[in-house]
């Protein structure tokens, strides 16, 4: 009886040494990337091993820039279109998670509710999947990039690994493959343009939009307008928001 108690304190132990190694381990990883460029997210990491799977050629096209070094026409754009409360929410939008929750109980076509810390935290730490296990990661590492990032750097880590298009990851390399340009000169409707594949953006094309993206551009178009034009960006740079 006094053996089993014992290995019942030491499995107590161990689990509550695993638990605060994952606490200490997955902060110091968020605070290091809080100062340090993300040179390779965990989704170019994914994709390099699907195309290596498939047996298909692969290549990876990512330059990252300081958020000065972008225009805020994107910045506005992806706000726009992607998490409107970004400039004050704390990671989470939690009407736009009950609206989704009521929406998915009632129609078989899912309607997502993630911020853009939360696409941040998935792209830059985690695995693409809509896995329970994989969505409780995600709300772990955006509660830490919450608490120790501020806004600005949320927003640019972002803008540096979202994905435009296969092997294309961050505004910079996706600005010079489209338009032929840097970052810093995309106008509002390039901006938009952008921004409205990003629900998918290996079904929908910058290069080639389709009519439902075009629609999307011209609606994000007229969000950035109502949402007070670049200013808010210009905020969230200066660390207002």
């Amino acid at each position: 009886m006094a053996e089993k108690r014992s290995w019942k304190r030491r499995l107590v132990r161990l689990l509550l040494w695993i638990a605060a190694g994952f606490v200490l381990g997955t902060s110091g990883l968020v605070l290091v990337f809080r100062f340090v460029p993300v040179g390779v997210s965990a989704l170019m990491i994914e994709r390099r091993i699907e195309a290596w799977s498939a047996g298909r050629p692969y290549r990876a096209r990512h330059r990252w820039v300081p958020l000065d070094r972008i225009s805020p026409n994107v910045g506005l754009a992806v706000i726009a279109g992607e998490d409107q409360t970004f400039p004050e929410n704390c990671g989470f939008d939690w009407k736009a998670i009950e609206r989704a929750y009521i929406h998915n109980e009632h129609s078989r076509h899912k309607r997502g509710a993630s911020t853009i810390s939360q696409q941040t935290a998935k792209n830059v730490f985690l695995w693409d999947s809509r896995s329970w296990v994989r969505k409780g990661f995600e709300a772990w590492f955006t509660l830490l990039m919450s608490a120790e990032w501020p806004k600005r750097r949320v927003l640019e880590t972002y803008l540096n690994s979202v994905e435009f298009g296969d092997g294309i990851y961050g505004v910079e390399a996706a600005s010079r493959i489209y338009f032929g340009k840097p970052a810093s000169r995309l106008t509002p409707e390039e901006a938009a343009l952008l921004a409205a594949v990003l629900p998918n953006p290996h079904k929908f094309h910058v290069n080639a939009p389709s009519p439902y993206v075009r629609t999307r551009q011209a609606w994000i178009l007229r969000q950035m307008r109502q949402l007070g034009g670049v200013a808010v960006v210009k905020d969230v740079e200066a660390g207002a928001r």
